[in-house]
C-alpha cells in the first residue's frame, strides 16, 4: 500500500467517524453520567500524557530535570502566575539542571 492510499484511508476513517457522531441520537449521548465523563476525560488525557512525556525515556521510569521543571511548574500554577511565566520558570529550571549536568 502506497503512502498516498493510507492517507486517504486515513482521511476516509476519520471523515466516517465523524459523520457517526453526527447521526447518534441525541438522547444516547445526554445525561448526567456521560457529561461527567466527557468533562473528566480530558484531563484525565492531559495527566497521562504529561506523566509519560515527564517521567518515561523508552520503556524505563527516569527522574531527571523534567520532575523539577513539573514540580516548578506545579508550584507556580499553585500560585496562580501567568502561563508564560510557568512555561519559561519550567524551562529554566530544566535547562540550568541540565546544564549542571543532571539528567
Amino acid at each position: 500500500m502506497s503512502t498516498t492510499v493510507a492517507v486517504l484511508l486515513a482521511c476516509a476513517a476519520c471523515f466516517a467517524l465523524k459523520l457517526v457522531g453526527y447521526l447518534m441520537p441525541a438522547r444516547w449521548v445526554s445525561g448526567p453520567r456521560t457529561s461527567r465523563i466527557t468533562t473528566l476525560l480530558p484531563v484525565a488525557l492531559l495527566s497521562a500524557l504529561i506523566a509519560v512525556q515527564a517521567f518515561t525515556t523508552g520503556r524505563h521510569l527516569v527522574v531527571d530535570a523534567r520532575l523539577a521543571a513539573v514540580v516548578v511548574a506545579l508550584g507556580l500554577l499553585r500560585l496562580r502566575a501567568n502561563f508564560i511565566v510557568v512555561v519559561l520558570a519550567a524551562a529554566a529550571v530544566a535547562a540550568g539542571l541540565r546544564a549542571l549536568g543532571w539528567g
